[in-house]
């Protein structure tokens, strides 16, 4: 294999860690994978039972292993603990919510949201143990003090918060993706500079003791209705059954 010359910033490695398995054991390692995943319902009624620290910070260690957009890492996570924090974060989201609910959201959107039951009252705020602040940065700084422009920012943060929705769904943890608009309020709650721009405050906790859930969020489209198989130019084949 050629090797870039010196000048060259790109320096390569062998692909470490890469594991290739029999076809049987990835099929039954794909089907075991969905199936877990297939179990995570969005929650929002939580025990107030402390996580373990280490459980969050290595959940955030996963989602950093994401890729993204040069790989510049374009994201935040303000972890928020404090009674007093996650009190003044429900009241600037309720504060959100009502304007929301009492008319600023379009009737469409407040008929899809009527089955899951949602409305400007956010108790879930206070009651979970943990909320994590995902921040986008559009540009980061260079050692020198210089500023460096992030690229793919959006898609990078939406991916690194898929990584974390899993990871701490894997760990035991339910969660709640939760978007009150606008959501300018966080960055001072969370002490982060005006450049970031806050994407999600995600509700992580375990289930409040008989915890009930919309069945309307359970409802997922079958492989059909998200995917198509595409054989020959003009032609098309159909997912497995």
């Amino acid at each position: 294999m050629s090797q870039p010359p010196e000048s060259d910033p790109c320096v390569l490695e062998p692909l470490p860690d890469y594991r290739e398995y029999p076809a049987e054991e990835m099929r039954e390692r794909a089907r075991w994978f969905y199936r877990d995943v297939a179990r995570r319902r969005t929650v929002r009624e939580f025990d107030r039972r402390p996580v373990p620290r280490e459980v969050i910070e290595q959940c955030l260690l996963a989602a950093g292993t994401a890729p993204s957009g040069a790989n510049q890492q374009p994201w935040h996570f303000a972890v928020v603990t404090d009674p007093v924090r996650k009190k003044k974060i429900r009241e600037a989201a309720e504060e959100e919510e009502r304007e929301f609910y009492a008319g600023r959201a379009p009737q469409e959107w407040r008929d899809a949201l009527a089955p899951l039951g949602t409305d400007e009252n956010k108790p879930f705020l206070e009651d979970a143990p943990v909320l994590i602040a995902i921040f986008a940065q559009a540009h980061g700084v260079r050692p020198d003090g210089e500023r460096l422009k992030h690229y793919y920012v959006h898609e990078s943060v939406g991916i690194a918060t898929g990584f974390l929705l899993v990871a701490l769904h894997h760990a035991g943890l339910a969660t709640l993706t939760h978007t009150p608009n606008p959501m300018g309020f966080l960055n001072e709650c969370c002490g982060r500079p005006s450049s970031e721009k806050p994407m999600i405050l995600l509700v992580v906790g375990y289930p409040a003791p008989g915890c009930r859930v919309p069945v309307h969020g359970g409802i997922k489209k079958p492989l059909e209705g998200i995917s198509s198989w595409l054989g020959p130019e003009g032609g098309r084949t159909e997912p497995t059954p």
